[in-house]
């Protein structure tokens, strides 16, 4: 079962009393047997539910400030011809009535509500996002995460971990900007790729001849699900977990990390795809924050010293997580420079920042 949720909003240059609005429009409801029941504001204008067959409900409100609204609930398997007609009608008599003190006049498209497959999706910024996405193609808890992969009709099937929008198989701009966006030359290279369970990556670098890549991911069903449902992203480079030039090591990050220290080894390129710049301000106290620093400390300590670190920050919006993360730059065991660079990955629905960083 599903809800859609329509609106409709009339926004005036100076507010109208109820009384010489609402008898305009009963007659509208009670041609869809809708029945009306006046709630109480205390004397902030009127509010009206109307409630009809198969569960509709309308929610009218004329509020004392220059607003008037209608909310519309109906199932999705309801008659949408008959609702588009009652909401046509609504907005006709409105228009004639509020004439001259019209200044905008806002009607949206259906929210779908319960639906089996979810299509909304909040951005970094709290803004509703809403995709087309139309099939649960793959979904299990792991013992790490929530793992969805969604299909969409613009951007193919869709990775999804935690209900954070990962990658979409239409995303090579993602791979390309985490990788350097052409700027690097991989061949003959020592790689070292943190996270990147998706095969993105790790698809692209092989083809440019390095010497051997590492990849380092701890959860072997988003490799299981992605080598099945994300072969436009991995190819088949995750069907096997090692290659002439490279391998999976199924394994927590930071231990192995910590072993490359103690060993001396070091890498070329480090890629680090485990996770976002939190959106948290409070970096001495969120565990993500603590999180980052420990791979980005033990990251630089295993980087060669004419090797870069790569890696995505956030949403361009979030200007004070990328100023904090900026910080946490300034206090790694040895000084850095960094860049960074702004890309439009399709299904993010935003402007996303990625980070090079070098010793110095």
């Amino acid at each position: 079962m599903a809800l859609r949720h329509y609106t409709l909003d009339f926004k005036l240059s100076t507010a109208v009393d109820s009384a010489t609005t609402v008898p305009h429009l009963l007659s509208i409801f009670h041609e869809q047997e809708m029945t009306e029941t006046v709630h109480e504001t205390n004397g902030h204008g009127y509010l009206g539910t109307f409630v009809g067959k198969n569960g509709r409900l309308a929610i009218l409100r004329v509020h004392s400030r220059g607003l008037v609204t209608i909310d519309l609930q109906c199932y999705e398997e309801d008659n949408i011809a008959q609702l588009d007609n009652l909401l046509n009608a609504l907005e006709t008599k409105l228009k004639l009535i509020l004439n001259g003190n019209i200044t905008r006049i806002k009607r949206l498209p259906a929210l779908v509500r319960g639906a089996e497959v979810d299509r909304y999706w909040p951005s970094t910024d709290d803004r509703l996002l809403e995709y087309d996405m139309d099939q649960l193609v793959y979904e299990e808890d792991s013992p790490y995460q929530n793992i969805k992969i969604l299909h969409s009709q613009q951007y193919g099937n869709v990775l999804i971990l935690d209900d954070d929008i990962n990658l979409a198989e239409s995303d090579l701009t993602y791979t390309k900007a985490i990788m350097g966006n052409g700027r690097e030359s991989y061949t003959g290279k020592e790689v070292l790729i943190l996270g990147g369970g998706d095969g993105g990556i790790l698809f692209e670098m092989v083809k440019q001849k390095p010497k051997m890549i590492t990849m380092l991911d701890i959860d072997q069903k988003v490799i299981d699900a992605c080598k099945k449902y994300m072969r436009r992203t991995c190819g088949n480079i995750l069907d096997s977990l090692e290659g002439d030039c490279y391998q999976i090591l199924v394994e927590d990050c930071v231990p192995v990390l910590r072993k490359y220290v103690q060993e001396g080894k070091t890498f070329d390129y480090v890629i680090n795809d485990l996770t976002a710049i939190p959106i948290s301000t409070e970096p001495e106290e969120d565990s993500t924050w603590e999180f980052l620093r420990l791979i980005l400390d033990l990251s630089i300590k295993v980087l060669h010293p004419s090797g870069k670190y790569f890696t995505q920050g956030n949403a361009q919006t979030m200007t004070e997580a990328l100023r904090l993360y900026e910080e946490q730059l300034k206090k790694l065991s040895c000084p850095v420079g960094f860049s960074k660079e702004v890309v439009c990955v399709p299904s993010y629905l935003e402007q996303w920042v990625f980070y090079s960083v070098w010793k110095k």
